[in-house]
């Protein structure tokens, strides 16, 4: 990510943890993140993993799309990329993503909200995907809704998969 993009980011983790009256260490500790690391993010400092900025916008109780909103960069660590499209304003609270996983990438991704729903549309590639106790395969023109309320997926094989990622949080307004 880029500088001015961190920067973007930090204020705005910043701001957020701070409406919600939160210290560095309280948010730290409930994100399962060095308070060290949290303080460089927030001043714009360090890489943050995708792992890192779900457990932040869970624990801070926003869809990942409200934590990433302000920043155009495409994010992406080990093969992923993920790009925020549009964020829905409605209720329930909708996101869309551009995803795109490199030939032979494993991505798990942890549960999501009570009630939250992915809907994948595979645009290019092959891939399997969905709970990890249940994950399907899909191809280009193929599309998959599974409950994101558990542990679930994304692999891919020999070839890279390329998808549009709508994720509802039909639980409550939380990532």
């Amino acid at each position: 990510m880029d500088k001015r993009s961190l920067d973007t980011l930090g204020r705005h983790l910043q701001a957020l943890r701070q409406a919600r009256g939160w210290s560095l260490s309280q948010l730290a500790a409930q994100a399962g993140i060095a308070k060290s690391n949290l303080s460089r993010l927030e001043q714009g400092d360090g890489n943050p993993t995708l792992d890192t900025l779900w457990r932040l916008a869970m624990r801070l109780e926003v869809p990942f799309g409200t934590l990433v909103a302000p920043i155009t960069a495409v994010l992406g660590e080990e093969g992923v990329t993920v790009q925020l499209i549009d964020q829905g304003r409605d209720n329930p609270p909708v996101d869309a993503y551009w995803m795109r996983c490199e030939a032979h990438t494993h991505r798990r991704a942890e549960a999501h909200s009570p009630g939250t729903r992915e809907f994948l549309n595979v645009v290019s590639g092959k891939l399997m995907a969905g709970p990890v106790e249940a994950m399907q395969p899909l191809a280009a023109g193929e599309r998959l809704d599974f409950p994101a309320d558990r542990a679930h997926a994304y692999r891919t094989e020999a070839e890279a998969a390329t998808f549009l990622m709508t994720i509802v949080y039909t639980g409550s307004d939380t990532a």
